[in-house]
């Protein structure tokens, strides 16, 4: 088969993201080519995740081989920008040649290549391709990583009433995002994604407006997008009630400049304890005082102007956590309802109904 170097090396990049550095099995470190008239299917899986993609090539016979992803890509990465590329199955080898350069692969056979295997979808949907980002975008960082309760490690999608809504929690903070499509009436759905599946979904995924397909089984997910498609493992378990968690009740509320509270959080992190990320909220009327001190004796104290009527408080916040939640609001203020230092903070971007976020306090 022959191709320029940019039609191979796009498809490349986007499913290579799925190989794992370290595999108990060689193969899967390779990645499917299977050539078949013109077109060439090009596939890489972990066994949770697969991802396959389609372009167009010059060829004379059909084949199908697995070579090394990483060195395959590292090889069309350095080569000059125009470049043509053939690349043909000699004996044991898969050979590239470029101009006047030659490289010879190990392949192993395609028929060892483990599919992920699929089953027949329970429901179809169809979404805009920049709606599920966003979603994703707007809550993938509170998923928790290797918790033991195994359903936390990834991300609840949840299609109902024509909304489809995105939720993940590590038990420490919570993310839902949801929007509104009345194309998805009738659609019922709620599967838990793992974290890396999500993970490899949200970089895939592009900020246009183009439909992607969705198909949901009993036990995967497939996401169609034009030429590509992303197959994934769900985690068998049940999600938490989430909307439990949600405060209720009377709460005071604070609304602040978003970028003025992130600048300020920033600064006064930097002396706060490495390991519990720990700072110190005092609020009062017209003002918010940041504190933050280390086992170095360090402290750090920035206040700062907002809208705020209640009662003082003090109450104490993992950093990190609020930082990770002012990162993805998109609205000029941030709106944080806090009932007393022993009670869960709802943060929301101001006139932003459609993302929520919960963060619980620390003792500190």
């Amino acid at each position: 088969m022959k191709a320029k170097r940019e039609i191979l090396l796009k498809p490349l990049q986007m499913i290579v993201g799925v190989v794992e550095r370290r595999q108990t099995l060689p193969i899967l470190g390779n990645v499917l080519v299977r050539v078949i008239g013109r077109e060439v299917t090009l596939a890489a899986t972990d066994l949770e995740v697969e991802l396959r993609t389609r372009v167009e090539v010059e060829s004379t016979r059909d084949e199908e081989f697995t070579l090394p992803a990483r060195k395959f890509l590292d090889i069309c990465k350095a080569l000059p920008e125009g470049a043509d590329v053939s690349l043909e199955v000699e004996g044991d080898k898969a050979v590239l040649r470029a101009g006047r350069g030659r490289y010879s692969l190990g392949i192993l056979p395609a028929q060892d290549f483990p599919g992920v295997e699929e089953k027949a979808a329970v429901e179809r949907f169809e979404i805009a391709e920049d709606v599920l980002k966003g979603l994703i975008e707007r809550t993938q960082f509170a998923m928790a990583q290797q918790d033991v309760r195994y359903y936390l490690n990834g991300l609840l999608l949840e299609v109902r009433s024509g909304r489809v809504r995105a939720v993940a929690t590590d038990g420490h903070r919570l993310a839902v995002s949801e929007v509104a499509d009345e194309e998805l009436l009738g659609k019922d759905v709620q599967v838990i994604v793992p974290r890396k599946a999500v993970l490899e979904l949200g970089r895939l995924l592009e900020k246009g407006g183009a439909k992607v397909g969705v198909e949901v089984s009993a036990s995967h997910v497939k996401v169609v997008l034009g030429e590509t498609t992303f197959i994934s493992k769900l985690i068998d378990g049940r999600f938490p009630d989430y909307e439990r968690v949600m405060p209720r009740g009377d709460a005071e509320v604070l609304v602040a400049d978003r970028e003025i509270l992130r600048q300020a959080l920033i600064r006064t992190a930097i002396l706060s304890n490495e390991k519990y990320r720990g700072i110190r909220f005092r609020l009062e009327k017209g003002s918010a005082e940041l504190v933050a001190h280390n086992p170095e004796q360090e402290e750090a104290e920035e206040r700062i102007e907002v809208e705020y009527d209640g009662k003082e408080m003090t109450v104490g916040f993992n950093v990190t956590y609020l930082l990770d939640v002012i990162n993805v609001l998109d609205a000029e203020k941030v709106e944080l309802s806090l009932v007393d230092a022993n009670s869960s903070c709802l943060i929301r971007g101001e006139g932003r109904e459609g993302s929520r976020y919960v963060v619980m306090p620390m003792r500190l």
